[in-house]
């Protein structure tokens, strides 16, 4: 670091000095600076403000000195003067001595916010004004190396925005990839070969109208053991409903065929701030098609609740409510029996033994079901059954 030499920042920085109050001419009609977010944007505003006014012109680097770590800082290039509180600062800067771009950079640094802790009381908590920016000493190198050091910078960062570039392309195809497949899966194309080369195992009892009518009498006997309430027939499925053809032993049957009951809507009572033995799902849990047992919060356990709400292993939740492109997304609840409750904005399925619940899943996540919640947020749709 031969070309580096402790420098003290008043040594290039000077501050714009001058306090006014809101009622003073010089700044009663500028347009006053809100704000400065962490990407550098000034945003303003054209409410009065009752607190003591500074001065900043074009070409200032203007300082938060709240969150100047954090990127709240930024150089004025408008054309006329603008106000702020006293909790900014304004600064004029020698560019023969520093490149503002890199100083900058350095005060959003891990090494700025060691020497505000090694320098000023209370470093970088606390609030920073001039008395303790322009003190700093940093080591600085020429003008020349400065720029040199920021241009790196700039065109690392753009290949790195290149390559998150490119990387969300590529998810956004692989997405689209595995819901072609899946949608394929649903609509037995994966498995034609298979069909061809082992016809006796669609036909006969084991074609699928075989399973409902087994679905169908598993069904019954469960209502007259009295632990499914029966359940209003469900009208047929009209030609204009099925989305794509089935091949040879599938057939289309709506959800509520195959389920031991009807969805339901769980429960979102008021959550407690202490543990309990009560758990109650987040709608972020199965927010991304994944059971996420992380996100929950806890109630109050000297309440009873219905024993419906008690999840079980292998329960479908649906999701009936939150931004679009989440409406209808299902997960399968792979935890220990009640241990969680499900809330309100979701829908719980249970279907019966002899179906594989996890092709009930997949079929709920195919582009088509997926585009019928869509259309039909609080719809049940219907299912083909291989």
């Amino acid at each position: 670091m031969a070309d580096w030499k402790e420098t003290q920042v008043s040594e290039f920085l000077m501050e714009r000095v001058g306090r006014y109050k809101p009622s003073n001419p010089v700044v009663s009609k500028l347009k006053r600076l809100h704000k400065i977010d962490f990407s550098g944007e000034m945003h303003f505003s054209s409410k009065p403000s009752k607190t003591d006014m500074i001065l900043a012109k074009k070409g200032d680097l203007v300082i938060s000195g709240i969150n100047v770590a954090k990127g709240a800082l930024s150089v004025y290039d408008g054309d006329e003067d603008i106000t702020a509180t006293i909790h900014y600062s304004s600064y004029q800067f020698d560019d023969e001595k520093i490149n503002v771009e890199y100083f900058k950079r350095f005060l959003k640094s891990p090494k700025f916010i060691q020497l505000l802790k090694d320098q000023v009381k209370g470093g970088i908590k606390t609030e920073i004004k001039p008395k303790h920016l322009l003190p700093l000493k940093i080591e600085l190198p020429d003008i020349d190396t400065q720029k040199s050091i920021v241009n790196f910078f700039n065109r690392t960062e753009n290949e790195i925005d290149d390559v998150s570039a490119e990387i969300t392309r590529q998810q956004s195809q692989l997405k689209q990839l595995r819901q072609a497949i899946l949608q394929e899966a649903v609509e037995g194309k994966l498995t034609a070969e298979w069909r061809k080369q082992n016809p006796h195992l669609i036909s006969g009892a084991r074609h699928a109208a075989r399973l409902l009518e087994k679905i169908e009498a598993e069904k019954e006997q469960l209502i007259k053991d009295g632990k499914i309430k029966k359940q209003k027939p469900l009208p047929p499925i009209s030609e204009e409903e099925k989305p794509f053809d089935l091949p040879e032993g599938w057939v289309w049957c709506r959800l509520g065929e195959i389920c031991k009951d009807l969805p339901r809507n769980g429960i979102s009572p008021k959550g407690v701030q202490y543990v309990t033995r009560i758990r109650s799902l987040k709608l972020s849990a199965t927010t991304y098609g994944i059971f996420n047992p992380n996100e929950f919060k806890y109630l109050d356990d000297k309440v009873e609740y219905d024993p419906f709400y008690w999840l079980k292993n292998g329960d479908i939740l649906i999701q009936r409510s939150n931004s679009h492109e989440y409406v209808g997304v299902s997960v399968i609840y792979d935890g220990e029996d009640k241990v969680f409750i499900y809330p309100d904005l979701m829908m719980k399925i249970r279907v019966v033994p002899s179906l594989n619940n996890y092709f009930i899943h997949r079929a709920l996540s195919s582009p088509c079901t997926r585009n019928y919640f869509e259309k039909n947020q609080r719809a049940l749709n219907k299912v083909c059954l291989k």
